[in-house]
């Protein structure tokens, strides 16, 4: 019976997701499709009982710690990264903050909105000017960047896994005559160094990671004694979830989020062998579904710079597919975060120190 029940459903998915690649398929379609795999993924993640529910989280905690710090590293960097930076000049703010945004109202433009959540980030890490800075996954450098133009006697090493957001965080350094950023490209999970850090943050980096236990591990040995470690990722708050590519619907996973994790609101309190939690915020998710609007909205007043762009990166014959493919993850995002009244998927924040 679940076969005969399969076939058309996959046969439908098949149609629509053709349909999307050509371009034929309105927004308010894409919206209520994502809205209605949303629902789908609650009815999966929510337990019939609080017990269970725990469980099933703790199940999820002990799991990965049998895993690598990271799976398919490659993937995500060439899914999010192979389109130049030319293109996230295009749709990202000024900062290029590639992260949640915070939106104190809504007549906030995406400047601000960078802006104060970068504020925020300086402000319960509790940082001061003088400060050694770590910034793990440093993206286009917009939390370094920032750092280094607010605390002028701070230093700041930024980690990041490509070779064109170096470029672009060293270029803005000598337009902006900044002298106290140093940008690495590594693979984190693979990365050492024998150096230690008066605070260090990671911003939506943990998405991306399995093994919390080795990767704080990690990350606790370039911490002083009196370090702290800030972290923001986003979450669902109640349970934890990989990415996985299994149906025709998991084209996201597919194409920008392979190896990913969802991690509960929670999850990282019960990775405390290394660190030991200080403080810990949630952000409600409608910031992130303003912040993609923002993005969406960037992406199609500049569609005439962007066509060129998608052309030379993916070849003129996906060209359409894969500018369609992006529109639809800036959908995806905002439905995802904004679902509930953004009370299902936001973004978690934790400060650490040392144990």
């Amino acid at each position: 019976m679940d076969a005969l029940v399969q076939v058309p459903y996959d046969a439908t998915v098949r149609l629509m997701m053709a349909s999307l690649e050509r371009n034929l398929l309105p927004d308010a379609v894409i919206r209520r499709l994502t809205r209605l795999l949303l629902a789908s993924r609650l009815r999966s993640g929510y337990k019939s009982s609080s017990e269970l529910q725990l469980s099933d989280l703790l199940h999820f905690a002990h799991s990965l710690k049998e895993m690598p710090i990271a799976i398919k590293t490659d993937e995500p960097k060439s899914q999010h990264y192979e389109l130049p930076t030319s293109f996230f000049k295009l749709v990202l703010g000024k900062n290029l903050k590639y992260s949640c945004c915070f939106f104190h109202d809504k007549s906030n433009t995406l400047e601000d909105a960078e802006k104060a959540m970068l504020e925020l980030y300086c402000e319960r890490s509790q940082i001061k000017d003088g400060h050694t800075v770590l910034d793990v996954g440093c993206g286009w450098g917009s939390l370094s960047l920032y750092i280094a133009q607010k605390y002028s006697n701070c230093r700041i090493t930024g980690i990041c896994n490509s070779m064109t957001q170096k470029a672009y965080i060293e270029e803005q350094c000598r337009d902006l005559q900044l002298h106290n950023v140093e940008i690495i490209v590594a693979d984190i999970s693979t990365f050492d160094m024998e150096a230690s850090y008066d605070r260090i943050f990671s911003i939506e980096m943990f998405e991306h990671m399995k093994n919390y236990k080795d990767l704080l591990k990690k990350i606790s040995k370039w911490m002083k004694q009196d370090s702290l470690l800030f972290v923001h990722h986003f979450c669902h708050k109640a349970f934890a979830y990989h990415f996985e590519d299994v149906n025709e619907d998991d084209w996201i996973t597919r194409y920008f989020f392979t190896g990913g994790t969802m991690p509960s609101a929670n999850l990282l309190l019960y990775f405390q062998d290394d660190v030991s939690v200080v403080n810990h915020w949630l952000v409600n998710g409608k910031h992130y579904a303003q912040t993609s609007e923002e993005w969406l909205k960037r992406m199609d007043q500049n569609l005439a710079s962007i066509k060129p762009i998608m052309e030379s990166t993916y070849g003129k014959d996906l060209s359409v597919k894969w500018t369609v493919y992006w529109r639809t993850f800036f959908i995806a995002v905002a439905e995802l975060f904004g679902y509930n009244n953004g009370e299902e998927w936001m973004v978690a924040l934790f400060l650490f120190k040392k144990k």
